[in-house]
């Protein structure tokens, strides 16, 4: 392998690929392979979705970039459709998840500034989670391992692990603004929140004047089956950060939040060269397009279903390789006695299926949310089939004594 140009921050395959549709991944040798990777979570809709397609070339013979200086009706249009589609009242424009979480943070923090209430800006976080690799968001995260080498954590966040309302509340003090959370946990190992617990976290931060932030960057637009993971939950949070699927592979974020939350950031408090530029707000109402269809959210839910049975089915069929279930809807996880990222490799190697690892040797499955049945039934039959080689080489190993 030659000498790569780029940082070394990655530790990549050497798999490259010239080309997707659907479901499915070619690469430059024209081997398909089945995607329950998604770009992580990213290509909600596939891969070559033709409007989404038709609305890129569209946009990109007109005008790309003019920087938010200008009004651009576009972003317009997007944002005034997710108010109308969700709890928010304003949304802020980004180009990744991390500057989502950027936002929804400096917004939580500058509500109480606004107000008067120039100490409050600590933040209850959970360990588990991922808002991103910024220095801000590694320090929501609190992961070690994402901390290390770069110096001080930047202050202002509590700790705790998820699921104890207790150990929350212990945390809560007069300098506590805000409790942020990730509804599905993604990289941490797919921990689903219990709707009981989302309720007790809205619940404290009524009683102690706090916001409820959440990170939906991964488990938002229609991945569990509703178009936020938190409707689940029956909630209303105060600020919301999604990415990923809203732009279907193209740079966007966004941060929603309620029009008293959003009404303290005036001009000078926050900005973005990118964010909503052109050619993004267009893919994004594209994208939208499809999510909002009539019966495509049902579909993301019914296929949600199907996916959890077929994963019960592979657990009982496969007791010592397969630990726990976890997730919601079209974000599941295998907690799995093999290495996961070993198995991700030889999923990948000898099975051309696409997955992912996460935290706590979880093996992640995020397919696009257009999956269908059959789909899900072929990913089954190559994860048996990878379970069966490992039994097979374990089998064929002679005893040591």
């Amino acid at each position: 392998m030659t000498m790569s140009a780029l940082y070394g921050t990655y530790a990549r395959s050497e798999l490259a690929f010239e080309r997707g549709e659907g479901m499915r991944l070619y690469d430059q040798h024209g081997r398909d392979y089945l995607d329950f990777h998604s770009g992580i979570a990213v290509n909600a809709l596939g891969h070559g979705d033709a409007h989404i397609v038709s609305a890129l070339k569209s946009a990109a013979d007109k005008v790309w970039h003019t920087s938010n200086v200008f009004t651009i009706p576009e972003q317009e249009r997007l944002g005034q459709r997710l108010v109308d589609a969700t709890f928010a009242d304003s949304v802020f424009f980004t180009n990744s998840g991390a500057e989502a979480l950027e936002c929804a943070i400096k917004t939580a923090r500058h509500y109480f500034w606004a107000k008067g209430e120039v100490d409050r800006y600590e933040i209850i976080a959970f360990f588990g989670s991922f808002h991103g690799r910024t220095l801000g968001t590694i320090a929501a995260g609190g992961n070690p391992s994402y901390l290390e080498g770069f110096g001080p954590p930047m202050p202002g966040f509590k700790h705790t692990a998820p699921g104890d309302l207790d150990a929350v509340k212990a945390l809560i003090g007069p300098q506590t603004c805000a409790i942020l959370i990730e509804t599905v946990q993604g990289e941490g190992g797919v921990t689903a929140m219990t709707p009981e617990f989302m309720q007790g976290l809205r619940q404290l931060c009524d009683e102690h004047g706090m916001l409820l932030v959440l990170d939906e960057v991964q488990c938002g637009y229609g991945r569990t089956g509703r178009f936020f993971a938190f409707e689940w939950s029956g909630i209303t949070p105060d600020i919301v950060a999604v990415a990923k699927a809203i732009g279907g592979g193209f740079p966007l974020g966004a941060c929603l939040a309620k029009g008293d939350v959003a009404a303290s950031m005036v001009p000078g408090t926050h900005g973005s060269t990118y964010g909503g530029n052109p050619l993004a707000s267009a893919v994004g109402n594209a994208v939208l397009d499809r999510i909002l269809a009539p019966g495509f959210i049902d579909h993301v839910n019914q296929m949600g279903q199907k996916l959890a049975w077929h994963l019960q089915q592979l657990a009982q069929r496969y007791p010592d390789y397969v630990l726990e279930l976890r997730g919601k809807g079209l974000l599941a996880g295998i907690k799995i006695t093999p290495p996961v990222r070993d198995f991700v490799a030889r999923l990948r190697d000898d099975h051309r299926m696409l997955a992912i690892g996460a935290g706590d040797n979880v093996l992640r499955l995020i397919p696009p949310l257009i999956v269908t049945e059959a789909e899900i039934e072929e990913a089954m039959d190559k994860l048996a089939a990878a379970f069966d080689a490992i039994e097979a080489e374990t089998a064929s190993v002679p005893a040591v004594g």
